[in-house]
């Protein structure tokens, strides 16, 4: 790897480029409400019986929402990876990352409201493993803000080899968390719905 210059190294290292403190109280204020609203979905979900017609409505967008945000999700993970290989800017996966957070969030937003209407299960463990990885999923995008704001701040042409070991570590728990949860609440999510269909289920 490269030496990292000395201006890239001291915005990687943090000395730089933090979130202001209005935008942490907004970032924890917006972790409450997405624990709050999860807390609710799986209340929801497991308390009322949304009968068969809202089940079926339910989980068809459910798996519109997911192809939505996982979809999008994807796409930027993908030019990430493109930049550790050097053949995209760090400005592009960032800028991209800022217009795709609609995307992500509203498919966030439909998968808890229809995975309230289809009841699931929380006496299986494995459901509830999913639902935690949705939880997860939410405040991870959260807790990734003040590495991206970090990361936007170095000049366009910084390489990943170049930026700060604490930056760096941040960004790849974050898109390792990210994509484990994903993968985990998807696989899971056929598993359930190929044993529903099953004789006897």
């Amino acid at each position: 790897m490269l030496s990292p210059p000395s201006g890239a190294e001291a915005l990687g290292a943090g000395l730089s480029g933090q979130l202001p403190n209005q935008s942490r109280v907004r970032l924890f204020l917006c972790g409450c409400l997405c624990v709050a609203g999860w807390l609710a979905a799986v209340a929801f979900g497991y308390y009322v019986d949304a009968g068969q017609e809202l089940h079926r409505i339910g989980l068809a967008v459910h798996i519109l929402a997911l192809v939505l945000s996982f979809g999008t999700i994807l796409v930027v993970d993908w030019l990430g990876f493109l930049w550790l290989l050097g053949k995209k800017e760090i400005h592009e996966s960032g800028r991209l990352e800022a217009a795709a957070k609609p995307l992500i969030w509203g498919g966030l937003a439909l998968m808890l409201v229809s995975g309230a209407l289809i009841h699931p299960d929380l006496a299986n463990p494995v459901t509830v493993i999913k639902l935690l990885c949705v939880l997860v999923l939410m405040l991870n995008g959260l807790g990734i803000a003040p590495a991206m704001h970090q990361m936007l701040a170095l000049p366009p042409h910084t390489r990943f080899g170049e930026m700060g070991r604490r930056l760096r570590t941040r960004l790849m728990v974050a898109l390792t968390i990210s994509q484990l949860c994903w993968w985990v609440a998807v696989l899971i999510g056929l598993a359930n719905s190929t044993v529903r269909r099953w004789p006897g289920n």
